[in-house]
């Protein structure tokens, strides 16, 4: 807790006023009028009001003391992280040489007459290299029958057994790797696969990835379920590998017959494959919100130590290049590094700068005066009057960057054989830098936590430094094995916000480089023996059926979309809750505190009925209703599909 901050004088205008009005008895006691339409009393409001300004200003030196303080201990405010998005190039037509897309290509999003366009840039250059079809055929699910056909008409084969059963498979044979291509299957094939819906097939389009099938990203299927000539674009992962099946190598592709509910209708019969080929159409690669900032110069130097310089825009982009600054020495440019982490083990000699990417400032090494007199240098001091550029930076960065899949659909840069892109899903990850008020807070803990974890509180404020992009993090005690000195951090990652505030399960899911950036910096800082556990909490979806009565001449439909973007919100793992800091890990779920949400909706008359249900993220079954849901210290809820239904009130 913060000790109290006094105020330096706690007088207002009223009491500036009434001071001012008790002088005028004492010294002036003919002046008798002391009302609001006297012109003598219109001047003392008039001195009361400034003088009150100047007391507030006055209350802000201990503000500005405790942030001097905080300076003095290097406590700097926390830039925004850049949201990252893995985005779709799509050739304009398939091609039989390789296609490249530059690293820093930009896309973003349409300009509107009200906001400007969110840019992305590829951090990586992309390859798109043509993609064939070498090998097809088909397994049964006892995997003891194997076929194979030509690939290009002629003989048919059956996708499936006579007897379509769960396990059954449809296989094809690429010729190289595909991994992050976009590859399209164009299939012919014969009307026998009847009995499905050829809007939701039973099937899984899965790639083999050494360790075993991966999904596959399913953009299109032209073909309903294997039942017509058409083609079936997918999205392969990116560690797609070679194997063998029925004694054929290839880098194989293959449509999965799933097993499903019984009202759920599947294949009667086993459609039929005529002939199939495959192309690529597109490549993926992961993009980053920045934009690129070219040539700009900072200034000519003044030959001292300690100069900076701030940069035109802000703020500056983590992209995992050095920044750069070159400096002018006659004819040439002298290019000098950026230091993350001040100049403290700098030699005099070190051509080093250190950028603080909040704020767009440039600094360059300081001097500090020794005790004998003497001054040390940190670092080099550009000559006076040496011009000052930066040949590159990026922009950028924000929880703005976290925007809904498809919308980064606008294509910045030009790229031969390339018409458009996309995000196929949501961007995360972007973080709005920390405020002065927030820095005030953490201040205190990094005091007492001095880069070493202990208890857990210090677990969790090593941890969000480690990756400030995280939007949450919660340490307690290990369960099982490591038990004895072990400490699990449970880690939630900033997620985009979909449709009435609805957060996916798999955007909930914090990415293999945030976990072990956590567990690299907990390593270095825990006690010795202590075990360190870096992972996500055990999520469970929670489901509400509520039945609502709107007031009288309430509309309906306004008010059912208040309702689900309370409820969104108020199982929200990162927002949610009743302080709107993250649902608690471990806290029951009561159907009582659903009414109450319900029922403070402006236009809601009764809430006739709420239903409570467990819900599983991973199949998306749902279980039968209950009242309560008990979870497990380690457990952490969200909303996973809510259905609303109001009607009108009399």
């Amino acid at each position: 807790m913060n000790l109290p901050v006094p105020k330096l004088d706690d007088r207002r205008f009223q009491d500036l006023v009434d001071d001012a009005k008790r002088f005028i008895a004492l010294r002036c006691p003919e002046w008798s009028d002391h009302n609001v339409s006297d012109p003598g009393v219109t001047l003392i409001e008039a001195f009361a009001f400034m003088t009150d300004e100047l007391l507030y200003r006055l209350n802000r030196v201990p503000d500005k003391l405790y942030v001097a303080f905080l300076d003095l201990l290097g406590v700097t405010l926390f830039p925004p992280t850049n949201a990252t998005a893995d985005v779709v190039f799509w050739l304009s037509a398939p091609r039989e040489e390789p296609v490249v897309v530059p690293a820093r290509t930009e896309v973003g999003t349409p300009r509107t007459e009200l906001s400007e366009p969110i840019v992305f840039s590829t951090v990586e250059q992309l390859e798109i290299p043509p993609r064939t079809l070498t090998r097809l055929g088909s397994t049964r699910h006892d995997a003891a029958t194997w076929a194979r056909a030509p690939r290009h008409g002629g003989e048919s084969i059956g996708a499936f057994a006579e007897r379509p059963a769960p396990g059954d498979a449809l296989l094809l044979g690429l010729d190289r790797p595909a991994g992050n291509l976009a590859i399209s299957l164009r299939l012919d094939c014969a009307v026998r696969g009847v009995g499905v819906d050829p809007r939701n097939p039973p099937l899984r389009w899965e790639a083999w990835t050494g360790l075993g099938w991966t999904a596959c990203d399913v953009v299109a299927d032209g073909t309903g379920g294997l039942n017509g000539a058409g083609d079936v674009v997918l999205i392969v992962p990116g560690d797609h590998a070679a194997s063998l099946e029925g004694g054929e190598r290839a880098h194989w592709l293959r449509a999965r017959l799933i097993e499903v509910p019984p009202q759920v209708p599947t294949y009667t019969a086993s459609p039929e494959i005529r002939s199939a080929a495959a192309r690529t159409v597109g490549g993926v690669t992961a993009a980053i919100h920045a934009e690129t900032v070219e040539d700009e110069i900072l200034g000519l130097s003044e030959g001292v130590p300690g100069q900076h310089f701030g940069l035109a825009r802000r703020p500056v982009v983590d992209d995992g290049d050095h920044f750069r600054v070159e400096v002018g020495r006659g004819a040439t440019w002298e290019t000098w590094t950026e230091v993350r982490h001040g100049f403290a083990d700098q030699s005099e000699e070190a051509t080093v700068v250190h950028v603080d990417r909040g704020t767009g400032t440039v600094y360059f090494p300081p001097a500090v005066r020794e005790p004998d007199a003497s001054l040390r240098h940190y670092g080099a001091v550009p000559p006076k009057g040496a011009p000052l550029r930066v040949l590159r930076y990026r922009v950028g960065g924000g929880a703005r960057g976290n925007v809904a899949p498809g919308a980064l659909s606008m294509l910045r840069t030009t790229v031969p054989f390339v018409r458009g892109c996309v995000n196929r899903s949501a961007a995360r990850g972007g973080v709005d830098g920390e405020t002065v008020d927030e820095a005030k807070i953490r201040g205190p803990l990094t005091l007492r936590a001095l880069d070493r974890a202990v208890t857990f509180d210090d677990y969790e404020q090593l941890a969000k430094r480690a990756a400030p992009g995280i939007a949450r993090v919660h340490a307690l005690p290990a369960t099982g094995a490591d038990a004895d000195h072990g400490v699990r951090v449970l880690v939630v990652p900033t997620a985009a916000e979909g449709a009435h505030g609805r957060v996916a399960y798999r955007d909930l899911i914090p990415t293999p480089d945030v976990l072990r950036l956590i567990s690299e910096d907990l390593d270095a800082r825990r006690t010795v023996g202590a075990r360190v556990v870096v992972e996500r909490p055990s999520y469970t979806g929670v489901t509400i059926v509520a039945k609502l009565v709107a007031r009288p001449r309430t509309a309906v439909a306004p008010l059912r979309e208040d309702a689900l973007a309370a409820l969104y919100r108020w199982f929200d793992p990162a927002r949610g809750g009743h302080d709107g800091h993250g649902w608690p890990l471990g806290r029951p779920v009561l159907a009582g505190e659903v009414y109450s949400v319900l029922q403070s909706l402006p236009g809601t008359e009764i809430v006739e009925d709420v239903l409570l249900f467990l819900a599983d993220p991973e199949t998306a079954q749902r279980w039968e209703p209950v009242q309560r849901i008990d979870l497990q210290p380690d457990e952490l809820v969200f909303g996973f599909a809510h259905d609303v239904r109001v009607t009108a009130g009399v």
